[in-house]
């Protein structure tokens, strides 16, 4: 299952470290649980 663009920004938001914080591991370990 693809995530919606809105839907990865939500996320990203919610686990970013620092402003523009894209590739932390608790981001990317939050877009890949979702996908699950």
């Amino acid at each position: 299952m693809v995530l919606a663009t809105d839907q990865k920004k939500q996320i990203i938001e919610k686990y970013k470290l620092h402003e523009g914080d894209t590739g932390s591991p608790e981001v990317q370990i939050a877009i890949l649980t979702e996908r699950i």
